[in-house]
């Protein structure tokens, strides 16, 4: 058994603003509810957050002078969260939909996929497509580049080829963005 390091200082987190007494600038410019925005000097703001009954937040410090607001900072830090929640929720995440093809694909089989290649676009997803080569099918890279060209020329309408078809190991592959946004 370890004797136990009771010497250790407590983890103390750090802040993402600066509060009150911790302000060390001259003069802030002051903004919030029932005050007169304007530039003060820090004691004077800090006077009027204590008549208030609310905190002096710091929230632009790089300004010239930096830029403080009265407001309880409990409150300011849960409206900021809910804030950035919503973008979250709002921001889309576009997925990425494989298409599979090989060097034989028939002709009905190529329209099949690349009518569901054109939805997955107009939805705003990013399309990979590859040609699997098995066996001695790699002998036939260039069938699979002119289908993935192919491909490429059918689907101009709805997305763009990010690049030309690269080859990895024993499959062959191009990646296509949509050109219409995602539907929130």
């Amino acid at each position: 058994m370890y004797p136990r390091n009771n010497n250790r200082r407590p983890f103390k987190k750090q802040r993402e603003h600066r509060l009150n007494e911790e302000i060390d600038t001259p003069q802030v410019r002051l903004v919030g509810e029932n005050l007169e925005p304007g530039v003060y000097t820090t004691s004077k703001a800090l006077e009027l957050c204590k008549e208030l009954e609310v905190d002096l937040v710091e929230i632009s410090p790089n300004a010239d002078p930096p830029v403080c607001r009265a407001v309880d900072y409990n409150k300011f830090l849960y409206e900021k969260k809910k804030k950035e929640k919503e973008l979250k929720a709002k921001s889309s995440k576009s997925e990425v939909k494989e298409i599979r093809f090989t060097p034989n694909t028939d002709d009905h089989d190529f329209d099949f996929k690349a009518k569901h290649a054109e939805k997955f676009l107009q939805d705003g997803n990013k399309v990979k497509a590859y040609v699997q080569f098995k066996g001695r099918a790699i002998i036939f890279k260039d069938r699979g580049e002119l289908i993935l060209l192919k491909f490429a020329e059918r689907l101009s309408e709805f997305g763009t080829l990010e690049g030309m078809p690269k080859i990895e190991g024993k499959r062959m592959h191009a990646i296509f963005s949509s050109k219409t946004k995602k539907k929130v």
